[in-house]
């Protein structure tokens, strides 16, 4: 019996530790956790910010997406709309940038942020390796995407037309400057193109097309040249003399008229 009682004392510190153990793991098992669902927007869209700040675009825009739908109605809702936009956007996924830009300038036309959301939509289709400050010595024209190009011309000239104001308009007039030049040069691009390989219809046409559709650009001087001997090629007189009047006047320095095509030391953007 006494060794019963002395077996009872023993096993009192442990049986105690061990229940004591077990509530502590049920306590921790029970615990509530927070997770996104249960997150405040604004504690969402800090940690979406977070994200975006260290660079983990594809898991922001989840965030933003999420806290999108959570704050639907309210300021901090149309807020993750454009950071959404944006983060895709940085993220590489530029068609689904669009779209989700694009929804946002439909369902807030009166929003104070309008400016930023043209302003975005413009830079989304801005190539990025393109910048004003990017290598462009580097980049071939004939591998532009044109057409994005023209659609970022578009909406930079929506935002400085409707917000000449806007804090963004100064910088989408100079990416406006860029593009004009950019896409004036892909036209003259192709008219040399054809020049070299005979082709005097077509580079006739892309070049008179360069000098009417982007006037007062450094690429007219090349697209007057290229114009006027297009013209001799053909056989056409009469509108050499004419091409090669106009480009006398304009640029009487032309060393395409004393070097030819072979004048082109420079690519464009060094002359802009």
């Amino acid at each position: 019996m006494i060794a019963l009682h002395a077996l009872h004392r023993r096993l009192l510190p442990t049986l105690a530790t061990l229940l004591l153990s077990m509530f502590w793991l049920a306590g921790c098992d029970t615990a509530p956790k927070e997770s996104a669902a249960n997150q405040s927007p604004e504690k969402l869209y800090a940690e979406a910010k977070d994200e975006a700040s260290a660079g983990n675009f594809e898991r922001a825009a989840k965030l933003y997406e999420k806290l999108e739908g959570r704050a639907a109605g309210t300021l901090l809702g149309q807020q993750a709309q454009l950071e959404r936009a944006w983060a895709l956007y940085k993220s590489g996924d530029k068609a689904t940038a669009l779209t989700a830009v694009d929804r946002f300038i439909k369902l807030n036309p009166s929003s104070a942020a309008l400016d930023y959301a043209y302003y975005l939509r413009g830079l989304i289709n801005f190539n990025d390796n393109l910048g004003l400050l990017s290598n462009l010595a580097q980049q071939d024209l004939a591998e532009r995407d044109q057409q994005a190009s023209r659609d970022a011309y578009q909406s930079f000239r929506q935002l400085v037309e409707r917000f000449p104001q806007s804090t963004y308009a100064p910088d989408a007039q100079l990416r406006m400057n860029y593009i004009v030049n950019a896409l004036a040069a892909y036209e003259v691009h192709v008219a040399r193109y054809y020049f070299r390989r005979g082709a005097y219809v077509a580079a006739a046409g892309r070049a008179k097309t360069a000098v009417q559709d982007f006037r007062q650009t450094p690429a007219s001087e090349e697209a007057l040249y290229i114009m006027s001997e297009s013209y001799a090629k053909l056989g056409l007189t009469e509108l050499h003399d004419d091409a090669e009047r106009v480009l006398r006047q304009n640029f009487p320095d032309s060393v395409f008229l004393t070097r030819g095509l072979g004048a082109r030391e420079h690519a464009w953007w060094q002359l802009w």
